[in-house]
């Protein structure tokens, strides 16, 4: 048993125990915690409006909806991978309908290797959508250093006449002098000029 730094949140959505204790047995809390399990679609709702999870495991039909629209709701609204368990009669057409929405749907039955594999390759893309967010967050924490440092540099020209180089100098010579960041010193500028 290898202890992860990460574990994977998991959230279960089926109303068979028998389902239930087949998923369970293949989640190791040192890879998959916490795990939650719900009977039917509203109680995932509510669950899923309380907190995120990495990973959705819906096991359909459901008591009271197929499972479909939470599936494809799940996948529209969050980051987290979802798996749609279905007769193999009904699989080809709930495929089709679920596969734009990133829903990785899985015919009923199927084998427990089937499921594990499934799993890891979802954890897979988890990780990697994980590494995909942290580089916008800091591409969007760049745009919006610029834009603040251009803004204060507009200001600079308007009320003190300074050229566009100048204002550039200005605000760098700012931030060095009183130890602070760039930001830090546009948003001084344009506290102090507007």
């Amino acid at each position: 048993m290898v202890f992860r730094e990460h574990t994977y949140s998991v959230l279960i959505v089926s109303a068979s125990e028998k389902f239930n204790s087949m998923i369970m047995s293949l989640l190791p809390m040192s890879e998959y915690w916490p795990v939650n399990t719900v009977h039917n679609v509203a109680e995932a709702r509510r669950m899923l409006l309380s907190r995120s999870y990495d990973l959705v495991i819906i096991n359909a039909p459901l008591p009271d909806d197929f499972g479909t629209r939470l599936a494809m709701d799940i996948c529209s609204d969050s980051n987290a991978g979802v798996m749609l368990f279905v007769k193999s009669d009904a699989f080809e057409d709930i495929y089709n309908k679920v596969l734009e929405y990133g829903v990785v749907a899985i015919p009923k039955p199927t084998s427990t290797v089937i499921v594990s594999q499934t799993l890891r390759t979802m954890c897979a893309t988890c990780e990697r959508l994980r590494r995909m967010k942290t580089k916008q967050v800091s591409v969007e924490k760049k745009i919006e250093e610029i834009r603040l440092i251009n803004h204060a540099k507009w200001l600079l020209i308007e009320c003190l006449s300074m050229t566009e180089p100048d204002a550039h100098r200005y605000i760098e010579k700012q931030a060095m002098d009183l130890r602070i960041s760039k930001q830090e010193a546009a948003e001084n500028i344009i506290k102090a000029y507007q």
